[in-house]
């Protein structure tokens, strides 16, 4: 892995940019209307490979809780620590707006994400039924959180 990886807040110039790697990744991906959204309310990044977008996030943070509402890597920068690194970017954003805990979904199905979450520090507090659209009908979220502050 390259030490080369920048951030910045996305814009809704990065859209079409943002969903590539968003419908190459998922099976179920994220629409335009849902970043458009998150735009305006959340806090939205991208992840640079020197100058190539290999990834984006999206949080969001009331009062001293972040959700973490999305994370992908394009799925040919996968599998060499981009994920950790833009994880770890977006829970220093979660601290810098003073939450001290974070929450997360992610598929049952998803062991690699699941085990991303777990080596940054995540724990798996809860189950949500059916709530994932998938293949053939609909898979159960893990919820997952992490203390952010010491």
């Amino acid at each position: 892995m390259t030490d080369a990886v920048s951030f910045r807040p996305m814009t809704e110039a990065d859209l079409d940019s943002v969903l590539k790697i968003e419908y190459a990744a998922f099976s179920h991906p994220w629409t335009r209307g849902i970043f458009t959204d998150s735009l305006k309310s959340y806090d939205c990044w991208l992840m640079f490979e020197g100058e190539q977008q290999v990834g984006h996030g999206v949080i969001n943070v009331i009062i001293d809780e972040a959700h973490l509402l999305n994370i992908t890597v394009k799925p040919e920068s996968q599998g060499r620590g981009l994920g950790l690194r833009l994880l770890e970017r977006l829970m220093e954003r979660a601290r810098e707006l003073q939450a001290g805990e974070c929450f997360l979904e992610v598929r049952a199905s998803n062991q690699s994400a699941y085990r991303l979450y777990e080596r940054y520090g995540f724990n798996e507090i809860g189950r949500r039924r059916d709530y994932y659209p998938a293949v053939g009908g609909r898979e159960d979220a893990l919820v997952m959180a992490c203390t952010l502050l010491d």
